[in-house]
C-alpha cells in the first residue's frame, strides 16, 4: 500500500497533527516543488505505508517555520520527521531520507 499524501495547509492542522502524535506517531515531509532532490525523495517516501503530511515550503513558509521552531531542527528541504509525543523520533534531510527509516521511526 503506498503512502497517503496529505497536504498541511494551515497552522491549525499542524497543531492537530502534533496533538495526534500523543496518540499515534505522525509523518511530516517538507517538500520543495522546485528542487530536483526533493522530487526524487518524495517518490521514495511514497513507499511509506502511512499518511505522509506534506508541507510545500514555497506555499507554506509559516508552517515550515513552525515545524522548525517546534522540533528544534533547522529548516531543510526535503526534510522528513516522525513525530511521537510532540517530539521528533526520526529526522533526516535530502538523500538521507528513506522509507525504511521513516517506517522504523513509526514503529519506535
Amino acid at each position: 500500500m503506498p503512502a497517503n499524501f496529505v497536504m498541511v495547509n494551515t497552522l491549525e492542522f499542524l497543531d492537530a497533527l502534533f496533538e495526534e502524535s500523543h496518540r499515534n506517531p505522525i509523518v511530516l515531509f517538507k517538500h520543495s516543488n522546485t528542487c530536483g532532490i526533493s522530487a526524487d525523495v518524495i517518490e521514495q517516501v511514497g513507499d511509506v505505508e502511512a499518511n505522509v503530511n506534506v508541507i510545500v515550503v514555497q506555499q507554506q513558509r509559516r508552517i515550515s517555520n513552525a515545524v522548525e521552531k517546534r522540533t528544534g531542527f533547522r529548516h531543510h528541504s526535503p526534510q522528513a520527521f516522525v513525530i511521537k509525543d510532540g517530539k521528533a523520533v526520526y529526522h533526516a534531510t535530502h538523500y538521507d531520507i528513506s522509507a525504511n527509516g521513516i517506517e522504523a521511526g513509526l514503529r519506535s
